[in-house]
C-alpha cells in the first residue's frame, strides 16, 4: 500500500503540474452547466421483460448483425435484445425505444441485453483484440443508491471471454478499491480465463484544481480506482501466424488523472491511452458499457442509457456542415491566412 501510494502521490503531481501551465486543472472549465438529464433509465426492466421473447435460432444468429441503416440510407425496424446492430454508416442516427431516443454513432455495434441474452454477442462471430469491462461491482454504496443493479462476483466467470477474445487480447478490468475485489480479478477470474495479468494501472480522481476528491489516507473512499489488465493466453490448439502471436508489452503502474463525469460512475475513455498497444485496426469490445463509441462493438443490459438523446446537442448535418465551414474560416483568420497584406 505504501508503494502504491507514492506511486499516486508522485505520479499526480507530475502530471498536475505539467498541465496547469498549458490551462488546464486550473478551477475554470470551458463547460457551461447546465442541469443534468433526470429522466429514469427502464433499459434494464426493458431487458428483464425481453427474457420472455422467444431466442432466435441458432440457424438465424448465424448471420452475425443486423443492419440499423439500409441500403437506401433508411433506418431500419430491428429487434434491439436478440442479435447484435450494426450502424455501418458514416453518419450518426437515432432509434426509438419505448418512446425514448438513443443517438447511434457511426461504425457502432451493440447488444442490448443481460448474462442470459449475451449470447448473440458470441454468434457474432468477431474475436475481439481488445476487451474493457467496467462491472457493477457489489458493495453498500450501490446497494443503498440503486443507482443501478450490482453483480456477485462469481457471476463474472460466465462471460465468455475465451469465446470473445483473440489470441493475445488485451483485457481491460475496472476495480473497486476493495482489497477482495481486486484479489479475485487476479486470483481467479483472470485465471479461469487463461488471462495473464501484465499491469495494474490507477485512475487518480481530482477536482478542477487538480487536488485529490478524497484524502488519499481515507480509510473508506479512495480518490482513485484500479484498472488490472491482462493478455487472454488462448489454448496451444489454436493456429496462430506470427502477426498474432506479436504483442507490445504494457509498461506496469501508470497513471491516469482526470475530473470524474458529473454523472454517476462514468469512466473516462481509454480508447487513446490503449492505443499503443494494439493494432490501427484491432477490433475492440467494452462489457457491461452504458454509451457507444465509434468503432467499438459494446454490449450491457444499459449499453444506451448515456446515448439518449438528453446527453446530446443535436445538429442537422447541413447546418453542422455550415458551422464546420464558419469554425475553419476563422481558424484561417486567426492564423493570419485571411489578414489584409499577407501573402
Amino acid at each position: 500500500m505504501t508503494q502504491i501510494k507514492s506511486v499516486i502521490l508522485e505520479g499526480t503531481k507530475y502530471l498536475v503540474d505539467s498541465a496547469q501551465p498549458l490551462g488546464y486543472l486550473n478551477g475554470q472549465t470551458n463547460v457551461d452547466k447546465e442541469p443534468l438529464p433526470s429522466q429514469e433509465c427502464n433499459l434494464a426492466a426493458l431487458c428483464e421483460m425481453a427474457k420472455d421473447l422467444p431466442l432466435v435460432e441458432d440457424e438465424e444468429q448465424e448471420r452475425g448483425a443486423q443492419l440499423l441503416v439500409g441500403e437506401d440510407g433508411c433506418t431500419s425496424h430491428v429487434d434491439l435484445f436478440s442479435q447484435v446492430t450494426e450502424n455501418k454508416a458514416d453518419w450518426a442516427t437515432v432509434v426509438t425505444l419505448m418512446g425514448e431516443e438513443y443517438v447511434i454513432p457511426p461504425h457502432t455495434a451493440f447488444l442490448l441485453s443481460d448474462f442470459t441474452r449475451i449470447q448473440p454477442l458470441v454468434h457474432y462471430g468477431t474475436r475481439f483484440d481488445l476487451i474493457v469491462m467496467d462491472p457493477p461491482w457489489e458493495n453498500k454504496s450501490v446497494k443503498r443508491s440503486r443507482r443501478y443493479g450490482s453483480l456477485p462476483s462469481s457471476q463474472l466467470k460466465r462471460l465468455p471471454i475465451p469465446l470473445l477474445a483473440s489470441p493475445n487480447c488485451l483485457v481491460v478490468t475496472w476495480v473497486t478499491n476493495r482489497p477482495s475485489h481486486l484479489r479475485f480479478v487476479r486470483d481467479e477470474l483472470y485465471p479461469h480465463w487463461g488471462v495473464e495479468v501484465v499491469a495494474e494501472w490507477f485512475w487518480v480522481k481530482v477536482t478542477t484544481f487538480g487536488q485529490f476528491v478524497f484524502p488519499l489516507d481515507s480509510p473508506h473512499k479512495k480518490p482513485y480506482e484500479v484498472l488490472v489488465l491482462g493478455r487472454y493466453r488462448c489454448s496451444a490448439d489454436i493456429s496462430e501466424s506470427p502477426s498474432e502471436t506479436s504483442e507490445v508489452p504494457v509498461e506496469d503502474q501508470r497513471l491516469i488523472v482526470s475530473v470524474p463525469s458529473a454523472l454517476h460512475s462514468q469512466k473516462p475513455s481509454l480508447s487513446e491511452v490503449l492505443k499503443p498497444y494494439i493494432g490501427a485496426e484491432d477490433k475492440c469490445l467494452e462489457l457491461f458499457a452504458r454509451s457507444l463509441q465509434p468503432g467499438w462493438t459494446s454490449w450491457g443490459n444499459e449499453v444506451l442509457k448515456f446515448q439518449n438523446v438528453s446527453y446530446f446537442n443535436l445538429t442537422p448535418v447541413d447546418e453542422k456542415a455550415e458551422v464546420e465551414d464558419d469554425r475553419t474560416a476563422k481558424e484561417k483568420q486567426a492564423q493570419g491566412f485571411d489578414s489584409p497584406g499577407k501573402t
